[in-house]
């Protein structure tokens, strides 16, 4: 259900996305089932080519997850990277349902066909989640609607999980989706944590178990990530956009272990190869919280490295901004960018201009006139781009603090003379960015109330 909210055929139409997923799981999977034959011709391990095929499709996912909760502690869901490793997990996450429905070896009934009058349903649907409002109201709708998609698919004879994709594709692409989605994630995670506690249940790793374990952990990991990187590199991109997507999805997958329960169901696999890939992949996830928490400093490290995979020709989407006569750069194009955007203005006119990693943003904000490039704060070439001697004002309207704060510390690196202005919403981080070299910090929820005081009083005088 929550992979059908999120589903969003335009960002699934890139060739970065529906390319680099497609072509890591091939990749993937003829190399872990080479391991095997490998592995069978030295007779060290011998398994048929059936359950080569399924442990290596289970392996080859990456974890949704852990990837959505990486970038939203970043405030990093809208960037480029963040689009481009979601985009490559929601089709990821298809080509699993598509195996679940082939595993499943159910046939449909007749009535199956009345399942083509349900987008009828939609704008009910929609009326229904307007009404509901927000809170837990909001929780129990999506709730309902899931339970009712999976059990409309099951009654006629389809995939349960079809039916709560097919639902969750109908309300999708509305203003709520996202709430939504972000409402049910705790409940994914706590329903999550039951499959892996029944798995745990199962047994307990063998000394064989813990070889196959490290294997996975220390040899096919590292694996992947490279893949991914490549990939996405020869895809055109940037060695800074492809890197940081790659520890995104450097891990295995929740999606992995449904299709090894599948395959234990059907009598492909045996009851072990849960707990091997269950531990694999709870192993995986510390270890990309780990490189994930430090992404931005180790692509720092890295980085004369990293560019030599690059290609020549950069996609439209990379290529440098260019900002012209602009003096004030506003970053963060949110309500309060948006906001110090138009007062600014006023005074500056278009020497002022607004930056946003979100594109669909910054295609918004220039049907509405205003002038904003893309750019990701985070990245230091983007500000050895724009920054020049007539830029005068960089303001920061960042959503998380440490955004800001290296935002702060590439300005100093590629020598901004002028003066730094930025949001935060705790006195801590308030002394921390002064400290760091911001001349003006706004502490936005104790001034805000000043800021309304004031707005009241000049309307009030006016009356």
């Amino acid at each position: 259900f929550t992979i059908g909210l999120k589903l969003r055929l335009s960002s699934l139409l890139a060739p970065v996305v529906w390319g680099g997923a497609a072509g890591h799981m091939v990749l993937t999977c003829a190399m872990v089932v080479g391991v095997f034959a490998l592995l069978g011709a030295l007779s060290l391990a011998f398994v048929s080519l059936n359950v080569a095929m399924v442990i290596a499709f289970a392996v080859s996912f990456s974890s949704t997850v852990l990837a959505v909760k990486v970038f939203e502690e970043r405030g990093e869901m809208r960037t480029r990277h963040a689009v481009i490793a979601v985009g490559i997990l929601i089709v990821q996450d298809l080509l699993a349902v598509a195996f679940l429905l082939l595993a499943d070896e159910k046939w449909p009934s007749i009535w199956a066909l009345m399942l083509l009058a349900l987008p009828l349903l939609r704008p009910l649907l929609l009326r229904l989640m307007n009404a509901v409002g927000h809170g837990e109201m909001l929780v129990l709708f999506g709730f309902t609607a899931a339970i009712l998609g999976a059990e409309l698919f099951d009654v006629v004879g389809m995939k349960d999980g079809l039916g709560a994709l097919v639902l969750g594709v109908m309300l999708s692409n509305h203003p709520k989706s996202i709430e939504l989605t972000r409402s049910l994630m705790s409940l994914k995670d706590f329903f999550l944590i039951g499959f892996f506690l029944s798995i745990g249940l199962i047994g307990f790793p063998t000394i064989g178990d813990l070889v196959s374990i490290i294997l996975l952990v220390l040899f096919l990991l590292p694996l992947k990530m490279f893949l991914y990187f490549v990939l996405l590199a020869r895809f055109r991109l940037r060695a800074r956009t492809a890197f940081i997507a790659t520890l995104g999805l450097a891990t295995f997958s929740e999606f992995g272990l449904i299709v090894a329960s599948e395959g234990v169901a059907a009598g492909w696999l045996g009851e072990q190869w849960l707990v091997i890939i269950a531990i694999a992949a709870a192993l995986s996830f510390v270890l990309a919280s780990f490189l994930n928490g430090r992404a931005h400093e180790l692509y720092e490290h890295f980085e004369s490295f990293l560019c030599r995979f690059e290609t020549r020709e950069r996609l439209p989407e990379d290529l440098p901004p260019d900002v012209g006569d602009v003096e004030v750069l506003i970053v963060g194009m949110g309500r309060v960018g948006r906001g110090a955007y138009r007062r600014l203005a006023e005074v500056y006119g278009n020497r002022v201009c607004g930056v946003d990693a979100d594109g669909n943003n910054i295609a918004s904000l220039k049907r509405n006139n205003y002038n904003v490039i893309f750019g990701d704060a985070e990245d230091i070439d983007f500000w050895r781009h724009v920054i020049s001697k007539r830029v005068r004002l960089v303001m920061l309207a960042l959503p998380a603090h440490e955004d800001a704060m290296l935002a702060v510390k590439w300005l100093r690196i590629v020598g901004f003379q002028g003066q730094i202005g930025a949001v935060t919403k705790y006195d801590d981080n308030r002394a921390e960015l002064l400290a760091a070299g911001v001349h003006a910090a706004f502490n936005f929820y104790s001034e805000a109330g000043e800021g309304f005081a004031e707005h009241v009083q000049r309307e009030l005088t006016k009356s």
